[in-house]
């Protein structure tokens, strides 16, 4: 885990959450109390996210969190998943902060985790996509593989992706093709996104090294997967669901890409709770 991004995360949520202190926690609380702590499952799903749990409490200081669990692991209802010990104040002060993260986080891995079940038997891997939460990227990606599936490229900088606009911009499949080889060569893989058997060949014939599969149904994917022939990898995109990747595993296509596993995932139920010394 890259602990530099992670920090100026947390960083970022103390100023968002306590700009100017804790002013009920330093109103009730006397500087020097200490107290135990433990973080409980209130529902089964995976948990990720925990050594940014832990972390924000070493930032703020004075407090011990032990790990009963490691990321990618399940974890069932009422379930103890750490204890901690330390200074009162900071463990109230910390605790939304980092519930917000591990429970955004495990609610990644575990609908992550479920559409990868879903996918067992199948050769077809489960890819991620930008539509992630700005700011919050690096941690639902960690989060995705935490869960068993696979990034896809972090930002734009890092793959070439032809999407719909580029080609209307750039003036049809086979242009945006050839302009993306004259700037990169061999150094990059070119995917392109196509809605139809027409743009699928095109494509093709232009030596696209991936072809997504964009918006389209069974019968067409068939027939697409069948065109390609293993002449370029294949990723199906669009509507997907988790009630719909086992028919899509099915077809044959090597990468299945989901918006919904950063963008429209539950957080897994988790809560901090002091314990009665």
């Amino acid at each position: 885990m890259n602990y530099t991004v992670v920090d100026e995360l947390i960083k970022r949520a103390f100023d968002e959450d306590f700009p100017s202190g804790d002013i009920t926690t330093e109103a009730l609380i006397g500087p020097d109390l200490q107290s135990r702590a433990v973080l409980l499952a209130k529902e089964d799903g995976v948990v990720a996210g925990l050594e940014v749990f832990q972390r924000v409490f070493t930032m703020l200081g004075g407090v011990e969190c032990r790990l009963f669990r490691e990321d990618g692991e399940s974890v069932h209802s009422g379930e103890k998943i750490a204890e901690l010990t330390g200074n009162t104040r900071n463990l109230l002060t910390g605790e939304r902060t980092a519930l917000n993260f591990v429970q955004r986080m495990s609610g990644v891995a575990t609908l992550t985790s479920r559409c990868v079940q879903a996918l067992s038997g199948s050769r077809t891997k489960l890819l991620d996509t930008r539509k992630t939460t700005p700011g919050f990227r690096y941690l639902e990606k960690y989060a995705v593989a935490v869960g068993g599936g696979v990034n896809h490229r972090f930002g734009l900088s890092d793959g070439i992706l032809i999407k719909d606009n580029h080609i209307k911009a750039a003036g049809g499949v086979a242009r945006a093709v050839e302009k993306a080889k004259e700037r990169h060569g061999f150094a990059r893989k070119i995917e392109v996104e196509t809605e139809s058997l027409d743009m699928v060949r095109e494509a093709l014939d232009a030596g696209a090294d991936i072809i997504m599969l964009d918006n389209m149904d069974i019968e067409t994917m068939k027939r697409a997967v069948s065109m390609i022939g293993g002449r370029a990898l294949t990723e199906c995109s669009g509507n997907v669901t988790p009630e719909r990747l086992r028919e899509l595993g099915d077809i044959g296509v090597d990468y299945i890409s989901s918006g919904a596993l950063t963008h429209s995932y539950s957080s897994l139920d988790l809560s901090l709770r002091f314990i009665d010394e």
